[in-house]
């Protein structure tokens, strides 16, 4: 232990790991949030220390010396030991990368992620939002809620999560403004709010077998959340898969109009590579989902 009172500065050899890295004190100074004099300054402490000189310093320039080549070499060596040492002792928690639609991320999963956190916090959970079909190989994807029908490819295996079950629903406040209605034509006299599954026609054909008459208007959103907010602020009838707005629904913020259940024969799938990395991360984000799925 003797030997420990005889060690350089940390400090000094993590400034001198960087900036023979980068062989500038300048980007030296950038890694390691403090000023080019600072990290000069403990360069200079440390070859004090050492009686060596471990740059050459030129104008423009910086060289390691033979000797700084040496050092440099080990002493990044005894950093990837304690590197090493420390996350054995605290390991890092697992990363799984799921993908998700933006609607079904903002209107399902996130409000539920504080559960998931406490059931699994060995478990970095990362969320891909995006309506893009995620390539499990290069995009490093674990798993994916998709919608659809099965099969979604070859290798992939995919699980029923929900009945996609699209209703329509509008605010309270929306409705009371608009009056008594005493027949569902009388609701067309709120906006329609589209969405990119541009559903409405296909509803309207089941609402009004006979022809439906013409909406007051049309707002159109590339996202079914966005037609959802602009439903709870009251500036239409959105169609929504039911579960995304069931606690919706529960508090009053919406109600279902015009009696409508349309299912459309694409449901949610929890879909996966038929051979997964980290099978029991996998296995407990996919059964945490299927538990989710069944408390709506």
């Amino acid at each position: 232990m003797k030997d420990l009172a005889r060690l350089p500065s940390l400090n000094g050899l993590r400034a001198f790991e960087v900036a023979a890295r980068h062989l500038n004190f300048r980007l030296a100074a950038e890694e390691l949030g403090v000023t080019q004099g600072a990290v000069a300054q403990q360069v200079r402490n440390l070859e004090a220390q050492l009686g060596l000189q471990l740059f050459h310093r030129q104008s423009r320039s910086l060289f390691l010396t033979e000797a700084g080549r040496g050092y440099v070499t080990n002493i990044r060596k005894a950093f990837d030991l304690i590197a090493e040492a420390t996350r054995v002792l605290r390991p890092e928690p697992a990363h799984l990368t799921i993908s998700v639609a933006p609607t079904f991320a903002a209107k399902w999963l996130i409000p539920r992620l504080p559960d998931f956190t406490d059931a699994h916090p060995d478990i970095d959970l990362r969320i891909v939002a995006s309506d893009r079909i995620s390539n499990f190989q290069t995009d490093a994807v674990d798993l994916a809620v998709r919608l659809g029908r099965p099969p979604f490819g070859p290798g992939l295996v995919a699980e029923h999560l929900f009945d996609q079950v699209v209703i329509a629903v509008a605010s309270p406040a929306a409705l009371q403004r608009l009056g008594p209605a005493s027949a569902p034509c009388d609701l067309l006299g709120l906006a329609l709010l589209h969405d990119a599954h541009d559903l409405w026609p296909q509803a309207l054909d089941l609402i009004f077998p006979d022809g439906a008459p013409a909406p007051a208007k049309n707002i159109r959103f590339n996202q079914t959340s966005l037609a959802i907010e602009a439903a709870m602020a009251g500036q239409g009838i959105a169609l929504t898969p039911q579960f995304y707005v069931s606690q919706d629904l529960a508090a009053g913020k919406l109600v279902a109009c015009f009696d409508l259940e349309l299912r459309t024969g694409a449901d949610f799938y929890v879909v996966a590579p038929r051979k997964v990395r980290n099978v029991p991360h996998v296995t407990a984000v996919r059964d945490w989902l299927r538990v989710q799925a069944r408390r709506i």
